[in-house]
């Protein structure tokens, strides 16, 4: 990178974000968020839901070759009628991959989440609306299908 396009863009970040709120300070809240992601696909806390997801989020993927596509009260009735992962005592594994601030009020996250015998690699849009950073578009993968009993 130029040293004129390298300063510019650290210009523009400086420029972006009112005198008390840094960088930094948002990439510790948004990695806050993710983690608020995670905890709620292991507990499926339902009084978290609103928490995580926007009520206008649209989550889709890839199924058994097929394309599955939800709005957020959709996912949530999802997540309200199956088990738990923590009340089937599964194993919890997951990973924050990569977390990008691409604007002042859009930032992307990449996790590798399990959920019961289901490996799901997601990408995240998330959206400070109101003040809070909300997951506005899930996009899945299933990654990996566990053995039963593993």
């Amino acid at each position: 990178m130029h040293r004129f396009a390298k300063s510019f863009a650290l210009h523009r970040i400086r420029d972006t974000y009112p005198l008390m709120e840094t960088f930094m300070d948002q990439l510790q809240i948004i990695a806050s968020a993710v983690n608020g992601y995670v905890d709620l696909m292991y507990s499926a806390d339902d009084n978290k839901f609103l928490d995580v997801f926007h009520p206008a989020a649209l989550i889709h993927g890839i199924r058994d070759g097929e394309l599955t596509a939800w709005s957020a009260a959709q996912f949530r009735d999802v997540i309200r009628n199956r088990p738990s992962p923590a009340a089937m005592k599964s194993p919890r594994e997951q990973e924050i991959l990569s977390i990008e601030q691409t604007a002042p009020d859009l930032a992307i996250a990449n996790v590798r989440v399990r959920i019961g015998q289901t490996e799901f690699l997601d990408h995240l849009i998330f959206h400070r609306v109101d003040g809070r950073w909300q997951v506005t578009t899930k996009a899945f993968h299933v990654a990996k299908v566990f053995p039963p009993g593993s």
